[in-house]
């Protein structure tokens, strides 16, 4: 038996280019290609297309004064003003920060203030956000914003006029100094408790964590990708947008957020080989009539990341939607995102019950939480990640930088996983999500696993909830497929017998949602703080925090 550690294949080099001159080159080599086509608002652009509106918009942040290492803030759903703004900031330098779409003004105001935000790009509205409104709630709060453009209003068109008179060599002056290990892109990534963490990442960082995902997709510029992750996130603007325009393929955006009928829509329509998601999004096409109705058979490939993908779900994405070469990948925002991924050559097997292999140029490996210790093949401990996809650390944080990446530079990820001996890791759940009943490991991932294959069963997700007597009991929270029929006591009545009685949850909640993240991700500490509301469990658990 061997060690939990590999070490991913450097025989295709890194891209030693900054974003923009990759994107140049892109642009120039599929200049009549399609590069962006943008559903709900008919924009349907060549990548010589997108490359001149791209500079229009470089040219007016130039104008107005927007320096390299200058902080601007992106804050909105996926529109295509979105993919002008990442590559113009790209090509002259400024660091793009990402802006959560769902933030209210107490978040909106540390992001801006975190980050040093000069500009802010900004929708005027989405769903229930008055973004006018939430900002003046924060401008008084936040002295270092200078200058509030909002998409599609004279703000956006006065953008534009100010770099008409621009000289024509300004942007490629511009780009000509500017050096991939720059930092290009702060991204926060959702904490569970305080405020959320600015990961800092170089253009090296995340144009060749795009490029490598596109490759193992084996995208070409035949391929149409149907994006209906949002931008800012990891997931939307590198895999997304940088994984194809690495490789002259055409970004499809269906809608401003996620709906599982726009998608399948715009699949159909655009003719999309590969379609990305979280594992809740392809649940919700799937309970989509549509999914049968429309066809789907250019569908080749895609991604299913975020979270932990359930087998029963991917055996269905591969046999009803057509994704025969579908991937899994597994990361986080501060890897810039992805560090394993399933090959499209792995077997089913493989692509059901692990995230795959250790990426080009990257190394992982599996150690022991409390000694540091990398353990056997087969072994849980908790997955570390190095290489050039590691971020630079934290913005202006060094102390929460230094606990996330150790001296010798690998990444502590905070997932318990294994390793086979074929190097394919699993995930099996949180460090601080592993339950710990009287004395025995219980893995959530394990549970849900088996509970997906009760036929009435939808969506399950498995948490840990204080006990008197065992420290911890198992609770799970289950979504019932439309029209389907189950009591909480059936579904405990299922698992006995089946899997260790330890596993067997103790509580059964039934639902219609989960807590989520803009992302897609169940916030299963929420989850957490409602089941012990829920089962009047709150002196229990102040006793255990205490």
């Amino acid at each position: 038996m061997g060690w939990s550690v590999r070490a991913g294949s450097i025989e295709v080099p890194l891209l030693e280019q900054t974003i923009g001159a990759n994107f140049e080159a892109t642009a120039k080599a599929h200049a009549e290609r399609e590069a962006l086509v943008v559903v709900h608002q008919g924009v349907r652009w060549t990548y010589a297309e997108l490359d001149a509106e791209v500079d229009r918009v470089a040219r007016g942040l130039l104008a107005l004064g927007l320096a390299s290492g200058d902080r601007i803030g992106m804050w909105s759903p996926n529109h295509a003003e979105w993919v002008l703004v990442q590559y113009a900031t790209a090509k002259i330098g400024a660091i793009l920060v990402n802006i959560n779409p769902a933030y209210r003004s107490h978040e909106l105001t540390y992001v801006l203030n975190q980050s040093g935000c000069r500009f802010l790009v900004a929708a005027t509205e989405h769903k229930s956000s008055d973004y006018r409104a939430i900002l003046e709630e924060s401008r008084p709060d936040a002295p270092l914003l200078e200058r509030t453009i909002f998409i599609g209003t004279d703000d956006w068109d006065d953008l534009l006029a100010a770099g008409v008179d621009q000289p024509e060599g300004v942007v490629p002056e511009r780009l000509a100094t500017l050096d991939p290990r720059d930092p290009i892109n702060i991204q926060y990534t959702s904490g569970t408790t305080g405020f959320p963490k600015g990961a800092t990442l170089s253009h090296r960082n995340i144009l060749n964590n795009g490029y490598f995902v596109a490759e193992l997709c084996r995208h070409t510029p035949e391929d149409r990708v149907c994006i209906p992750v949002p931008f800012y996130h990891c997931f939307g603007m590198v895999m997304g947008n940088l994984g194809c325009t690495t490789h002259g393929s055409t970004m499809v955006v269906p809608g401003p957020s996620f709906d599982p009928d726009d998608v399948l829509e715009a699949v159909a329509a655009e003719r999309c080989t590969s379609l990305f998601g979280v594992p809740t999004m392809f649940i919700a096409e799937l309970a989509s009539p549509k999914v049968d109705q429309l066809d789907l058979s250019s569908l080749r490939t895609g991604i299913m990341a975020g979270s932990p993908c359930p087998v029963e779900v991917m055996k269905q994405v591969i046999a009803r939607m057509g994704m025969d070469e579908v991937t899994v990948c597994y990361g986080m925002t501060e890897t810039s995102p992805v560090s394993t991924q399933t090959r499209a050559d792995d077997s089913l097997d493989r692509r059901v019950s692990t995230v795959g292999r250790v990426h080009p140029h990257v190394e992982v490996k599996v150690v022991d939480p409390a000694t540091g210790d990398t353990v056997a093949e087969g072994e849980p401990g908790e997955l570390c990640t190095r290489g050039y996809s590691v971020m630079s650390g934290y913005w202006n944080d060094p102390e929460r930088t230094s606990e996330a990446i150790d001296a010798k530079g690998w990444m502590h990820t905070g997932d318990l996983a294994t390793m086979d001996a074929e190097g394919y890791v699993n995930i099996v759940g949180r460090s601080k999500d592993l339950i710990i009943r009287g004395g025995e490991n219980v893995y959530p991932r394990e549970v849900e696993e088996f509970l997906y294959t009760h036929p009435a069963v939808a969506d399950v997700q498995v948490i840990g909830v204080p006990d008197e007597r065992y420290g911890e009991a198992v609770m799970a929270w289950v979504q019932l497929r439309d029209g389907a029929a189950a009591t909480a006591e059936d579904l405990r009545a299922f698992c006995d017998g089946k899997i260790a009685h330890f596993k067997v949850p103790r509580y059964v909640q039934l639902t219609d949602t989960f807590p989520m993240t803009v992302t897609g991700k169940v916030q299963k500490f929420k989850m957490r703080e409602d089941a012990i509301a829920l089962l009047g469990l709150e002196q229990l658990a102040a006793t255990r925090t205490a």
